[in-house]
Order: structure tokens, then C-alpha cells, then sequence
């Protein structure tokens, strides 16, 4: 390993120099308490910035803040956003040409998740980020590449690395905070819930754009008859609504919180940073939002329950097109979602199809059943909890139909929440339903079992694999559309799962040597994950990656259900 001296002496030998005279940069240089390694330099002020290391020695850290994967995915966030506040806060600025100045390093907004940028053990503490080496044109800007590199950077790896350069406060709130909603989170199925959002918390968000609070937003405050106590891994105990298991309904008015109560419980699956006001709305971990999907292509999906011979579509045990309508689309997502292992949809009325929710008695009497393909869901949601375990969630503000199947009901008014379901109930009573339940036979599904080769990341020779923001992923040839899986919140999330994916089509671990279906290799890839860490996912010439953010499996299966170049067996 050569010295800071040998960088200094670099740099100034390649000033002025054409730009690939920066290659001369990569190495390990050590700078007293971390080395810096210049793992892959750019080859042009304009192509994607150069990547770096930090490797600090003898972590300054408490092995408290880090002693079980659950603290330590909450420090290394925290120390990833720590980072880039000195990166914000120091005088590096993008002077020069392409992306020269730029410093970056992958971290979370309101989210906390693992993720592959920063690495914490007993004895050291590695930082993964990007640096755009400056020129000018295309000649290299020596004199502020030095600058950035031996006085800035230093200065941020101080200000963020060392704990005793930290508010110390505030780094235990930050893994404190995590460890509680991971600890409230294990409680939910011991006490009959699906979610649980706490008294105080703030639901409304900035913005379509924004995630963060809305600033003057009324405080959420659970109903007297649905709220539960449950206490934190430091037995303090937190007061809020309880959502049971089964079938619950959201009504309400117009502009009333209907859906910013389910977009809540939709990310509940997720922690978030302390002040964003949902650290206390934790969800179970398998919810899925269901939602219809025109267009979308579909492969050998058995959708038998929900949609029945169609003209000129046949079975549909093996339900297969490149087209899906808003019906077909919906049925498809609710049986992928069971595949995957979910037992817990969330359904949105304003992004549902209508004939796939409900088929009022006006309707049957009008159009036969002999006529109607589609079985509606309200035909089988109760059933679906009854024999497979399976709760749901439905916002539904224009129909009461749902009223006779509900095991609870909320009303949202101005944004806050009443539970209704003796109200509704009574309502049922009063105006019974005359419509006929259209289900045929039990609800059931058929297993399929993917072939890795049909999942084709190379695209020729060279492997193509990337995501394009939060909603696209370029897999190989293909764009796969990402838009309407909604529970996914960065584009270091659709990397990580493009990377899943060619680790599955690449695979020739026993386990998956036999023919395995969706359920079993979503399960290899987890344990994967879980045994080797972000690390494991990537592919040739990309390891120890940067941006890599933990998926969950259900968007990982969502991904693969929508590639176009799919082959199941069913």
C-alpha cells in the first residue's frame, strides 16, 4: 500500500495531462487512520464517476451499536447519511466539466433498509461511494483533484466515520428507533394484527413528490375500540390502532385520508428515520399492494378463481397473454402475490378494476352468469381468509357491498379514524344484498416453476443490467416496467433486484439444481442474502458494489412475472 505522498506525487505529475493519465490513479494509499482505495477511475469527465473506498481502522464504534443485523443495518444508514451531510456541508462543488466534483455516496431518504455502501465489523468500517475526478475539457484539473482527495475527503471521513466526532444522541435514537418498529413489527402476529399505526404518528406527506411530513398535519389518533398496547424491546409501551387479521374495509368521504392511511400501511413494511412521523406504523412484513395493470404480460398463471373460460382464451389454469385487461391484470397480481408468499393485499377502489371488485345484483339479473367470466373478489374474500389464511385491506369509498363480508370497518374523517364496523353492520342488516355469490369451487392455484435460462441479463455478449430510476429495470434486451409494483422506493432497490435476478439465471446451487417453484427460489435468494450479504448479488466485474439496496421478495417475483422473455412450467 503506498502513502497519501504517492497520491500527492500522481496528481501532480498527471496535471494538464489528457484525461485517461488518471488511471495512474488506482490503487491503495494510506492515509494514518483509513486508506483510500481507487477501485475504477472513469475514462471521461462525462461517463459515470469513479469509484472509491474508505476503509477505516479500528472502528471507533460501540460493538453495542452493532452486535445483531438489526442495529447493524440501522448504523451503517445512519453513518451513510452522516456522509453525505459532510459531502453537503463541505466546499467540494462541481467545478470543471462532465460530472467533475461530483461526490456520491447511495443512501436512503425516509427509508431504512440494508444496503451495500456501507459495511461495519469489529475491526473495520468500509464506505463504498463515487467521485467525479475533475477536468477541465478534457484535461485533468490536478490542483483540485488534490484538494478534493487529501484535505475534503479526509475531512468528511472524520466528520462521519469516527464516533466520537458524532452526536452521540443521535445516533443511538437512530438505532434505537429501527430496533423498536423491528421489535413492534414480531408482535403483530402474536396479537391478531396486520398493522399498527401509533397515536402521534403523521401520515400525510409533502408532496406527490416528497416523502417527507407534511408540515401542520393533523396527528393520528386510534379509535378507543381498536386500540392496542405493545411495547418496545426497552418495554416502554406505545399506544396506537391495531388492524386485525381478516377483512377490513376503509371508508370514507372524498379528501378524507382514506388512501394516505393505506399508502401508510402499504410502506409500514418498511422503518423509517426518526421525525418522519411513521416510525411507529409498522406493518407485517408480507403485505402486498394489489392493484390492476393493464398491459401487462402474463405467463401461465393459474387464474381459475377469479377468471373462468373467457371467449376465445380457454383454460385458464395456464392463464397466459402480452395484453392483460384491468380484470385479468388484478387477478394475475393477487395469485403472484400468494405465490410469492404473501398472506396480507391491500387494495385501493381508485386503482382497482371495477368488474373485478364487485357485480351488483342489477348486474346479474342483466348479464347471466353464463355470460360473465370473471368471479368478483368480493366473491371471494372472505374465503380467502377462512381456508388460506390470507388477510385484506380494501379502501373502498363508492360501494357498500363489502359491508356483509368486513370483520372491521374504518372511517376516515378528516383524517382521522372511527371504527364504523357495528354501523355498517347494521346497515347490511337493514339493506340486505339480494345479489348471488358467483364463486365456482374452492379457491385454489397451481404452482409454476421458472427457468432460469429465460431470464436473459446478457445482451450479446455483454451483460446489461441496470435500473433506470425507481420504476424501470433494463434486464439484457428488455425494459421491464416497474410503474404500478408500488411498494418499491429506490432505483438502488430495482438494481439489487435485476442483480437477483441473473444470480438466479446463472445458478447452479444444489438446492436449485432440482426444478424449483417461484416460492423456492425466492427463498434461495433470501438466504443467500441473509448468509452473504448485498455482496452476494452481483455479478462478474461488478463486486463489492455501491448501490445496492435490499429488495423484498415479493418485488423481486413482481419483476420476474413481468419479464417478457419468462418460461414457467405449471
Amino acid at each position: 500500500m503506498d502513502d497519501k505522498e504517492k497520491l500527492i506525487s500522481i496528481l501532480k505529475r498527471i496535471n494538464g495531462r489528457g484525461y485517461k493519465a488518471y488511471l495512474d490513479l488506482n490503487g491503495n494509499y494510506d492515509f494514518g487512520l483509513f486508506s483510500l482505495t481507487i477501485k475504477h477511475v472513469q475514462r471521461d469527465p462525462f461517463a459515470s464517476p469513479s469509484l472509491l473506498q474508505v476503509n477505516v481502522y479500528n472502528n471507533s464504534f460501540p460493538a453495542e451499536l452493532y452486535e445483531n443485523i438489526t442495529r447493524k443495518i440501522a448504523l451503517e444508514d445512519y453513518i451513510s447519511r452522516a456522509f453525505r451531510k459532510g459531502v453537503n456541508n463541505s466546499p467540494i462543488s462541481r467545478r470543471g466539466s462532465g460530472k467533475s466534483g461530483i461526490l456520491l455516496i447511495d443512501c436512503g431518504n425516509q427509508e431504512i433498509l440494508q444496503r451495500s455502501s456501507v459495511n461495519i465489523s469489529e475491526d473495520n468500517l468500509e464506505l463504498r461511494f463515487q467521485l467525479g475526478l475533475p477536468a477541465r475539457g478534457r484535461r485533468i484539473m490536478g490542483n483540485e483533484a488534490q484538494k478534493i482527495l487529501i484535505k475534503i475527503l479526509p475531512e468528511i471521513v472524520f466528520a462521519s466515520c469516527f464516533y466520537e466526532n458524532l452526536p452521540v444522541e443521535e445516533v443511538t435514537t437512530h438505532v434505537k428507533s429501527f430496533e423498536d418498529a423491528e421489535y413492534l413489527r414480531s408482535q403483530l402476529e402474536g396479537e391478531g394484527l396486520v398493522a399498527f399505526i401509533a397515536d402521534g404518528s403523521i401520515l400525510p406527506r409533502e408532496s406527490g413528490v416528497s416523502s417527507k411530513p407534511l408540515p401542520g398535519a393533523v396527528t393520528f389518533k386510534s379509535p378507543t375500540t381498536l386500540r392496542v398496547s405493545l411495547k418496545t424491546i426497552q418495554d416502554e409501551i406505545v399506544t396506537g390502532m391495531g388492524i386485525p387479521e381478516g377483512v377490513n374495509l376503509i371508508v370514507g368521504g372524498g379528501y378524507h385520508g382514506k388512501s394516505t392511511l393505506l399508502r401508510a400501511v402499504e410502506l409500514g413494511v418498511y422503518n423509517h428515520i426518526p421525525r418522519d412521523g411513521r416510525e411507529l406504523v409498522i406493518t407485517r412484513a408480507d403485505a402486498v399492494k394489489i392493484r390492476a395493470e393493464d398491459g401487462r404480460r402474463v405467463e401461465k398463471v393459474d387464474v381459475k378463481s377469479f377468471i373462468h373460460h373467457p371467449p376465445g382464451m380457454g383454460d385458464t389454469s395456464r392463464f397466459s397473454t402480452e395484453n392483460a385487461s384491468g380484470s385479468t391484470s388484478q387477478a394475475t397480481n393477487i395469485i403472484e402475490a400468494l405465490e410469492a408468499g404473501s398472506r396480507l393485499l391491500l387494495f385501493d377502489e381508485d386503482t382497482s378494476a371495477t368488474n373485478f371488485m364487485i357485480r351488483d345484483e342489477r348486474m346479474q339479473r342483466l348479464v347471466s352468469k353464463d355470460k360473465e367470466p370473471i368471479t368478483p373478489f368480493i366473491d371471494r374474500v372472505d374465503e380467502l381468509y377462512q381456508e388460506q389464511g390470507v388477510s385484506s385491506v380494501l379502501v373502498m369509498g363508492g360501494s357498500g357491498d363489502y359491508f356483509q363480508k368486513a370483520d372491521t370497518v374504518i372511517m376516515m374523517d378528516h383524517y382521522q379514524p372511527y371504527n364504523v364496523t357495528l354501523e355498517a353492520r347494521k346497515v347490511a342488516d337493514e339493506m340486505p344484498l339480494n345479489r348471488r355469490r358467483e364463486s365456482r369451487g374452492k379457491f385454489t392455484y397451481k404452482e409454476r416453476y421458472p427457468h432460469p435460462e429465460s431470464i436473459k441479463p446478457d445482451k450479446g455478449k455483454r451483460l446489461k443490467l441496470d435500473s433506470k430510476g425507481v420504476n424501470q429495470l433494463v434486464i439484457g434486451p428488455e425494459f421491464v416496467d416497474l410503474s404500478q409494483v408500488e411498494q418499491l422506493v429506490e432505483s438502488s432497490q430495482t438494481r439489487a433486484i435485476g442483480y437477483a435476478l441473473y444470480q438466479f439465471s446463472k445458478s447452479r446451487e444444489d438446492s436449485l439444481k432440482r426444478k424449483s417453484n417461484i416460492c423456492e427460489v425466492l427463498d434461495y435468494l433470501e438466504t443467500k442474502m441473509n448468509q452473504e450479504g448485498l455482496d452476494f448479488l452481483a455479478p462478474p466485474g461488478r463486486s463489492q458494489p455501491h448501490n445496492l439496496l435490499r429488495p423484498r421478495r415479493y418485488e423481486i417475483a413482481a419483476a420476474m412475472n413481468r419479464l417478457r422473455t419468462l418460461r414457467v412450467d405449471s
